[in-house]
Parts: C-alpha cells; sequence; structure tokens
C-alpha cells in the first residue's frame, strides 16, 4: 500500500471563491485523492484556509467585523461549500491556528540560527491619510510588464512578475484610494533566498517528470534578470502571526507579524498537525518528517500558476534552510486559469458562477465533470454555457444517465429486480471486456500520471463502450428471440453499472454512491481483473431502478444563467 501526501493551494479567506479558483487546485486534488484511496492507497488530503494578510483585514473591514470573528465565519463558509463540492480533505485547517503559529515561529529561529535571516532599514510606503505604513498587497497600480491595471505591490496576477510597489504606475491605497503616499524607513526581517540558489537550482533541476508550466516559472525566477532575490517576511500588521524566533522574543520586530507569504505554506504541516490535535489522526510526523517515516510517502500538490514560484521556491528554500528533515515536494500539478465566457471571473463586476451559486443551480458533480473534463492544463481554458450544456447533456445525461435507465427500467420489465440468470457470456461480451481491460489500464495510467483531460475523456470512452455494446447487442430485439441470451446481455449491462460506480467515484462522487446504492452493493473493489469485475454481481442478485440521474440542461436555463452571470461588461 503506497502512501500518498496531497495538499491544494490554500484559499484565501476573503470570501467565497469562483469557479477557477474551484479547478485551478482543489477539485483536482480531490480527484487524485479520491483515486487513490480507490486504489486501497493510504491517503492525508489536506488544505486551509489562508487568514493572514492584507486580504483579511481588507474584507473585514469591508465587513464591519473584527479580522478574527471574519476570519472564523469564513472558514465555517469554505469549509460548508466544499463540502457541498464532495472534497473530500481529511483536515481543513486554518492557517490562524496555534499549530501555525508555533511552526512558523519555530522555522524563523531555525533559519535565522542558519544565518538566512537578515535584518534590513528598508523604505516603505506609508499613506498619510490612512495613518500607517501599506503592505504590498494594500498598494494597487498598472502592471509596468503587461499593464494589467490591478497589479499588486508584491505581484501582478496576470503575468505573475515579482514587483516592489515604487514599479507600480500610478499606485494606490487599496484601504482608502489615498494616492498621497510616501516611502518612510522601517525594519524587516528578510529571507536570504539568494544564498539557496544553487541547491535549489539543482533540486528544480531533478524534477525532470515535473510539468513544464511549473518548471518553466520556477526557472524564471531562478534566472531572469539578478535571479533569486532576498525576500522579506515580515509586514507592518495588526493581523497574523507575531514575529519571534522560536519561543523567544525577537528585539527590534515588535509589533510586527510574518508575512502572509512565509507562514501560509507552513500552514500544510501545521494542518497534519490540527488533524491529530482534533482527533482525527494519531501521527502528524509519520507524513513529515523522513526520520519518522516520511521518507516513504509521495507528496503530490496542486495549485494554479500564481502560486508556483512560492511552492517550488520560497517554502523550499524554508524547509531546505531548517537544516531539519522535513519531506519536499515530489511532484507539482500547477494549472493555467478558467476563464470567463470571454472574460475574466470578477466579483467586484458580478461576473462568473462562484462556488455558492453553482451547487445553488446544479447537483455538484454537474459542476465537477465539466470543470475536470475542461481543466485548463496546457493553457487557459474557458467558462461558457453553451460548452456546460453539451457536457452535462451529452456525456453525463445521454451517455452515462441515459444507459443506466435504458439497462435497469428493461430489466425491471422483462426479468424483475434481480440480475438475470440467463446463458454465458459469448463473442460479443468478450470482445467488450478486452476493449474495457485495455481502457481500464489507459485510464490507470492517466490518472497516476495526473493527466485529467485524458483521464476523463477515457472515462467517456468506457461509458461510451457500455452503449455500444447495448446499441449492438440490443436486448430488447434479442429478448423476443432468446429470452436467455438477452438475459445475459442484461446481466452484463448490470455489471457494468457497478463498474462505471467504481471508476466514476473520482469524478463524479455522489452519482457513483447512486449508482452503489441502485445496485444495491458495497462492493467497490477497484477492477484488478475486468472479467471478474463484470460478474460481481451474480445471477439473483436484487437491485433497484434510480431516478432519474442527471436532467438535462434547457436552452432557456442557459440562456437565462448566461444573462443572470455576465456582470457589468467594461
Amino acid at each position: 500500500m503506497a502512501r500518498h501526501l496531497i495538499t491544494s493551494a490554500i484559499p484565501y479567506i476573503n470570501g467565497i471563491k469562483h469557479l477557477g479558483n474551484l479547478v485551478g487546485s482543489q477539485l483536482p486534488a480531490d480527484l487524485f485523492a479520491r483515486y487513490q484511496r480507490a486504489r486501497g492507497n493510504e491517503v492525508l488530503f489536506l488544505c486551509a484556509t489562508d487568514e493572514h494578510g492584507t486580504p483579511a483585514e481588507l474584507a473585514a473591514a469591508k465587513a464591519g467585523q473584527p479580522v478574527a470573528e471574519y476570519c472564523a465565519e469564513m472558514h465555517a463558509v469554505q469549509a460548508r461549500i466544499a463540502e457541498g463540492f464532495g472534497l473530500s480533505f481529511d483536515h481543513f485547517g486554518r492557517s490562524s491556528s496555534p499549530e501555525n503559529h508555533t511552526l512558523t515561529q519555530h522555522f524563523a529561529g531555525r533559519l535565522a540560527d542558519a544565518g538566512l535571516i537578515e535584518e534590513v532599514t528598508e523604505t516603505q510606503v506609508y499613506s498619510k491619510e490612512d495613518g500607517r505604513f501599506l503592505p504590498d498587497r494594500y498598494i494597487e497600480g498598472t502592471c509596468p510588464n503587461c499593464g494589467f491595471d490591478s497589479a499588486r505591490g508584491d505581484q501582478c496576477d496576470n503575468c505573475t512578475k515579482q514587483l516592489d510597489p515604487s514599479d507600480l504606475i500610478e499606485p494606490h491605497s487599496t484601504i482608502s484610494g489615498a494616492t498621497d503616499l510616501e516611502e518612510r524607513e522601517t525594519k524587516h526581517l528578510y529571507l536570504r533566498q539568494s544564498q539557496m540558489r544553487d541547491k535549489l537550482q539543482d533540486w528544480i533541476d531533478s524534477k525532470n517528470d515535473w510539468p513544464v508550466l511549473t518548471t518553466s516559472i520556477a526557472n524564471k525566477w531562478l534566472n531572469d534578470g539578478d535571479g533569486l532575490q532576498d525576500r522579506g517576511i515580515t509586514r507592518d500588521l495588526d493581523w497574523g502571526i507575531p514575529v519571534k524566533r522560536g519561543d523567544e522574543d525577537w528585539p527590534g520586530m515588535e509589533g510586527k507579524v510574518f508575512y502572509v507569504w512565509f507562514d501560509a505554506p507552513i500552514e500544510y504541516i501545521a494542518s497534519s498537525q490540527e488533524w491529530v490535535d482534533a482527533g482525527q489522526g494519531d501521527d502528524w510526523q509519520r507524513w513529515w518528517r523522513t526520520d519518522k517515516g516520511a521518507e516513504d510517502v509521495t507528496y503530490t500538490q496542486f495549485m494554479g500558476k500564481d502560486n508556483v514560484p512560492f511552492h517550488t521556491l520560497s517554502f523550499p528554500a524554508t524547509i531546505l534552510g531548517s537544516g531539519e528533515p522535513w519531506k519536499l515536494v515530489d511532484y507539482i500539478k500547477s494549472f493555467n486559469y478558467l476563464n470567463y465566457d470571454g472574460g475574466q471571473f470578477s466579483t467586484s463586476r458580478g461576473r462568473g458562477v462562484f462556488m455558492d451559486q453553482a451547487l445553488e443551480l446544479l447537483p455538484a458533480d454537474y459542476w465537477r465533470w465539466w470543470l475536470l473534463s475542461n481543466v485548463p492544463e496546457t493553457s487557459d481554458s474557458e467558462f461558457t454555457w453553451e460548452s456546460f450544456q453539451i457536457g452535462v447533456n451529452k456525456d453525463l445525461a445521454d451517455v452515462l444517465g441515459n444507459f443506466v435507465s435504458r439497462v435497469t427500467k428493461f430489466c425491471r420489465s422483462k426479468f424483475g429486480e434481480e440480475v438475470p440468470a440467463g446463458g454465458a457470456y459469448g463473442a460479443a461480451e468478450e470482445a467488450l471486456i478486452a476493449e474495457l481491460t485495455k481502457r481500464v489500464r489507459a485510464y490507470e495510467g492517466f490518472m497516476e500520471a495526473m493527466e485529467v483531460r485524458k483521464s476523463a475523456q477515457e472515462l467517456r470512452a468506457i461509458w461510451s463502450a457500455g452503449n455500444e455494446y447495448l446499441q449492438e447487442a440490443a436486448p430488447w430485439a434479442t429478448f423476443k428471440e432468446d429470452p436467455d441470451a438477452a438475459a445475459a446481455q442484461i446481466r452484463m449491462a448490470l455489471n457494468l453499472i457497478r463498474l462505471y460506480a467504481v471508476l466514476s467515484s473520482p469524478f463524479i462522487p455522489e452519482t457513483s454512491a447512486r449508482l452503489f446504492s441502485a445496485m444495491n452493493t458495497l462492493d467497490t473493489e477497484w477492477p484488478g481483473d475486468v472479467a471478474a469485475a463484470l460478474s460481481a454481481l451474480p445471477a439473483g442478485h436484487a437491485f433497484s431502478v434510480p431516478d432519474n440521474l442527471f436532467a438535462k440542461i434547457t436552452d432557456e436555463q442557459r440562456e437565462e444563467w448566461q444573462e443572470r452571470f455576465a456582470g457589468v461588461r467594461d
């Protein structure tokens, strides 16, 4: 039994996320976690809310709540929505947890002892109108590299270029909108990433199986311009993890907190401690410490491309720089962006479908299937209502749902609600078994390689193979001449439904559970032997006819939703 540690990039606490956020990390991570569990492997799947820094403070101020209260409320909201989408986290933690406070301060102390933290006097933007220093994310302006008009003071989300506030064109405070900004001196701690450059480069170079998107972004940061730069790890904020060196105060750093990018990745580890402290697990160290058993763990991270620099460079610099035997990531699966109907998702403009809205419209599996089968792996992709309608109606309703309905209803009308006995399988059934054996092995290969789109395509082909068999066998016609032969055909088809329930469970878990229930079986064993799997339901086994699995999306619904979520266009 293999052991898989899986983490999804942790979402900011500031509000409900849109479908692009979902498909860029959490949903494919869940797909992989569910697949590995289905194969009988041991999985620890972790995520959390990212609760520190500017986004939390700004969102809390806008909501008129104390920031701690706001974060607790939004964590509960995000956890509930994640559950609604069937995200099977073993633990959904919080970066504001006591565990993350302690661990972040521990890492800071270790890095300081290793000479990898430097105290720097720097100039920082001060807003007279706000009466405070402005952290980078409190400053927005136009990116000098790509012209994006909402670039932050630390990074442009459009082109991913690392920035300083002074780089921005026409910068302004995100608190008040003030443009009367000036630079004043303040002291901060810097992680000396430049000292780790060669070690990080060797590590990146050793990952020749990583996606090109991941390694190209990492190498760009390592080698463009002056290469990897030292980076501040503290900020002048009230909300965050107080700057300490282990459990000792850090002279000169009173009133400062660790920068969110430093503490947020550490929450991956801390969330496993939360998992144990909550009584959900018994030993977090066997997943994270190579001196405690983590050497045989395969660690996979899922994230959008904007998070790649922190996970390929800054977080590894923290881990390696500590000098302690922590588990490093083995594989980073990164994704491009999902855009919305000719533009971008926008909260402020009301453009696009957000996760809570999606669940109000349709069950989670409709969204899971379309998003995963259109995941932006090799380039940005786009959500359109036309594409969504086609994906639901053709793949889910016509291919899978129609097969289940036809088979179960025909059996009930001719043989009753039990698997019929009939004759032995013939040449057509043997040909189907051979085809499905080949396709199931291909599906496994794509899933192991985390090629999500190809996995979805192969799963759909497996569904289609059953429909093609049913059309050619035509048990409704066979029954008139040879009821025993028709019974064998239906026995095969009913076993196909159970097989589909097993194979489809990572993609559409709620539907899979309905199929297992309809087939009256708890046998979820993965089909190592496809022929044996297609005999799992013996003659005489009772089943029930499920309600319609998928309702088709009408043209009227599509048009209504397209108008409703169009928002305000520029």
